[in-house]
């Protein structure tokens, strides 16, 4: 068997993935080998954590040595779903929440996966960088601006990809359309639209009592848009951002904060404090985008009323328009009826991804629709063939710092932002990402 670890000092000597080249290199084929080992490392195995250590069991050639973890209970629990699968029991990381910081030092690691809340992703990937491995993070990778300049330029002074892992891009209709539109199907796109909507209310208390968890925290500290990269990784795909085109500035607005207030009246106690708490995050927040190419997207934030799970992921062209969440589509010169939608299903068959032509009935098994599965295929595929990642360091912090200027912005009466071309200008002649198998 083939140790890619022994070979990590030498990679690094001879690697291309430097500043000078920090390229996304679409989404890779790989060499999917079970041969060539990948040991990953993983901070933070709670309840989203063990879901992915589930769907990472499953990939060939994956072993997973080491966990990482200040809750006991989690971490115990992930490493018997290890053990249960007929592995090695990883080697337990508790002492405190730092204590990633040897974790990511282990010889036998390749890459290290994060999923802990949000403010330890940015730090929890500048060391593995620095360590010289791979990084992965759940969303977002990072909430300052400041975090996402470290990591940058972490990344391209060490030569280490780091990934964060957007599963909406993997999404079977964001693909289809991502494919739709390399092919010219809706012509030159002029607006999107897409939005985190979803009623997280009650993940942002602790079970069966009204205490905040650290997600409702946030909640009381912030005001903006606070979890933007759902729905903007596919949009920002779709429009080219950073590879050819990038986001110029953004205006945000939010509204008054009613629903966490009301949520802990009907599902608790009016009288608990956290019942009559003035709460900084506004129940709907709006982001609207302009692209130096001209371009916009409108952006929401809507997580604390009552309503169902959508994403929008509206994209509108000079040919047609798709509403991919809907999954309805309209093009002007090959649909049916004049000004009528129609399924985007009729379509699949001449514009379904080859991602998803391939791995479909395998995916599907996992979570969010496959798309737990196909992302972290492509992280492990970029790993083992020593490849940059799919989503690379740039589009990372370039989606995730919509959450400090969406912020920036609401508090300075929507006045608009910039956004930091974190590409240096690169973005320019970057080529947009290929369509090509996994």
């Amino acid at each position: 068997m083939k140790n890619w670890t022994l070979n990590r000092r030498s990679f690094l000597k001879q690697s291309s993935l430097g500043a000078a080249s920090l390229a996304a290199i679409g989404f890779s084929s790989g060499s999917n080998d079970p041969s060539r080992r990948v040991g990953i490392g993983f901070v933070g195995v709670g309840r989203r954590g063990t879901s992915l250590v589930r769907t990472l069991l499953d990939i060939p050639g994956v072993e997973l040595p080491a966990f990482c973890d200040v809750n006991e209970e989690n971490l115990a629990r992930a490493q018997r779903v290890v053990e249960d699968a007929g592995r090695s029991r990883p080697e337990g990381y508790s002492r405190g929440p730092e204590d990633y910081k040897r974790l990511v030092e282990r010889e036998d690691l390749d890459a290290v996966i994060t999923a802990t809340p949000w403010d330890l992703h940015a730090p929890v990937m500048i060391a593995t960088m620095k360590a010289g491995k791979y990084g992965a993070t759940e969303v977002n990778a990072a909430i300052t601006i400041e975090e996402c300049w470290e990591l940058v330029e972490t990344s391209e002074k060490t030569g280490m990809p780091c990934m964060m892992l957007e599963n909406v891009c993997y999404f079977r209709n964001v693909m289809m359309i991502l494919n739709m539109i390399r092919q010219g199907a809706l012509g030159e796109l002029i607006h999107c639209e897409a939005g985190y909507q979803h009623d997280v209310r009650r993940g942002k208390f602790e079970r069966d009592i009204p205490e905040l968890r650290w997600r409702g925290e946030f909640a009381t500290k912030h005001n903006g848009n606070l979890y933007p990269t759902h729905p903007i990784g596919p949009v920002a795909q779709w429009l080219d951002v950073n590879r050819g085109d990038r986001f110029d500035y953004l205006v945000s607005m939010s509204s008054k904060s009613r629903g966490m207030n009301t949520y802990v009246k009907k599902a608790f106690t009016a009288d608990h404090p956290n019942a009559k708490r003035e709460y900084a995050l506004g129940d709907v927040n709006v982001c609207l985008i302009k692209t130096v190419n001209g371009a916009t997207v409108t952006l929401y934030h809507d997580t604390q009323l009552p309503r169902p799970y959508d994403l929008i992921l509206r994209v509108q062209g000079t040919e047609g328009i798709c509403m991919g969440y809907e999954e309805k589509i309209y093009l002007e010169d090959r649909s049916e009826k004049a000004h009528q939608w129609e399924p985007l299903d009729r379509y699949r068959e001449d514009y379904e991804h080859p991602v998803w032509r391939k791995h479909a009935s395998v995916a599907g098994q996992y979570g969010h629709g496959g798309a737990d599965f196909l992302t972290l295929q492509a992280f492990v595929n970029a790993v083992r063939d020593r490849t940059q990642t799919p989503i690379d360091v740039y589009d990372s912090v370039t989606w995730s710092v919509i959450f400090p200027l969406s912020e920036e912005s609401v508090a300075n009466r929507s006045r608009p932002v910039d956004f930091p071309d974190f590409t240096k200008g690169k973005w320019k002649n970057r080529p947009p990402i290929e369509i090509t198998e996994l």
